[in-house]
């Protein structure tokens, strides 16, 4: 019961395409503008504090080499610069906010705050003393908080604009499938002959419409021809219905005008016609599913050709076997020889003198040739045999036998084992049916 509900739950209801399509952009665009203004951000910032790295590279060795030459008046040294030197004699500063600065171990850097305000100090060992510089850094900050302000505005818009550029884009590319869904649903049982209009530019969207167009022209014809199967179907089993409703009638009227022998057999013919007609028709529904048969082991042909062979000659018939030999497939015994005696039974019906049966080893292949010397078929009626309840002329009659569905069914058994069956003209001029069968592989 549990898998039953779930089976006829309605799936979950997810968000259209298009907003789909629309939130996976806005998510990767997103996530790739964020991390790359982070990314941005931290790559400005190292390059204006790199940048002051290297002009107190610059300063630590003009200055070094000053002290080195003489003691040199820090005072004169510009306001944007904080000196201090530290030595046996004391420390003396350019500015009274240098005192302030650290003393640091050679090649490192060090952000400092001196009364509010950032810098970077450096220090260098000088015959006179450690020496420390320093140099504001506060732009370095601006700068990189006006890029951070920046982009926190920018992306965000970014987004939304990549985000309604692509809804728009989608909205426009799904436009025509959306006009092909709105076909396709205005589609009922009686208007299959309606096909689907495309964009005509080539591109997916007719390539889907033709695909539909071609589902609907299959789904059409599997309609029309279940629709003249049950037609056909119900013409011929009418016919013996009614035949055996009139003579019961006749005989309950006037039960002097027939006797009930001759009752009996007419009774007992047209129920074995009834009965062939529906077990035709629940083989073919069978073979219309295209299943393989559930009994598949190796058959040979050979052996029920012969039997066919005995068969008709039992019933009189001039067969020739001389062209029979060996011949192995896999497949369903049963089917085999049902389409083996549909195919001497359709000759044998059509033939003058006689009836040819061969079975010869075509590899990849084993072929199966039942022919007659009767009328044949002519060209253009040689692919209408196949189909149901299909007869040519008046020699095929339903009184001469034949329900007008052994042929049909010899060609679901064939398709059903992989095969084919064809109709050609005979050396004598009758009809020469070819049934293709697989070869057993371990048998060539």
């Amino acid at each position: 019961m549990a898998a039953e509900w779930r089976r006829g739950a309605r799936p979950r209801r997810r968000g259209s395409i298009r907003t789909r399509v629309t939130v996976g952009a806005v998510l990767v665009v997103g996530a790739a503008l964020g991390l790359g203004s982070v990314a941005g951000v931290m790559i400005l910032a190292n390059s204006l504090t790199s940048g002051v790295a290297v002009a107190l590279d610059g300063d630590l060795d003009t200055i070094g080499d000053r002290v080195e030459q003489g003691r040199p008046d820090l005072e004169g040294i510009g306001d944007d610069l904080l000196v201090r030197l530290a030595g046996a004699s004391g420390i003396d500063v350019n500015e009274d906010e240098a005192a302030q600065l650290p003393e640091l171990t050679e090649d490192r850097t060090e952000r400092v705050v001196i009364d509010d305000d950032v810098y970077l100090a450096a220090s260098e060992e000088t015959e006179a003393g450690l020496l420390t510089v320093a140099r504001p850094v506060d732009h370095v900050d601006e700068a990189v908080a006006a890029a951070t302000g920046l982009l926190a505005v920018a992306v965000p818009l970014a987004v939304v604009l990549i985000g309604f550029v692509v809804w728009g884009v989608a909205s426009r590319a799904l436009r025509p499938v959306e006009h092909l869904r709105s076909q396709v649903d205005d589609i009922d049982a009686a208007g299959l002959d309606q096909r689907l209009e495309g964009s005509g530019a080539g591109d997916e969207v007719d390539r889907l419409a033709a695909t539909m167009n071609r589902m609907l022209d299959r789904i059409e014809y599997a309609q029309r021809t279940q629709r003249q199967f049950v037609s056909d179907a119900s013409h011929e089993l009418r016919s013996p219905l009614a035949t055996i409703r009139q003579h019961a009638e006749l005989v309950s009227a006037y039960p002097e005008s027939t006797s009930k022998e001759e009752f009996s057999e007419i009774v007992l013919h047209e129920g074995a016609r009834m009965q062939e007609l529906v077990e035709g028709l629940l083989l073919l529904a069978r073979l219309d599913e295209h299943r393989a048969p559930r009994a598949m082991a190796s058959v040979d042909l050979d052996d029920l050709a012969l039997a066919e062979v005995r068969r008709l000659r039992g019933l009189g018939v001039q067969v020739d076997a001389g062209g029979i030999s060996s011949g192995r497939v896999t497949g369903s015994e049963v089917l085999l020889a049902r389409a083996l005696r549909n195919l001497a039974d359709n000759a044998a019906r059509h033939a003058r003198t006689g009836v040819i049966l061969r079975v010869r080893e075509d590899p990849p292949w084993v072929r199966v040739e039942v022919e007659d010397d009767g009328a044949g078929i002519a060209p253009e009626h040689r692919e209408r045999v196949f189909e149901r309840f299909s007869r040519l002329d008046e020699g095929r009659a339903r009184d001469e036998g034949g329900s007008g569905l052994g042929l049909a069914i010899v060609r679901e058994i064939a398709l059903t084992h992989g095969g084919s069956v064809a109709v050609e003209e005979g050396p004598s001029g009758g009809a020469r049916f070819v049934l293709l069968l697989p070869a057993r592989s371990d048998h060539l």
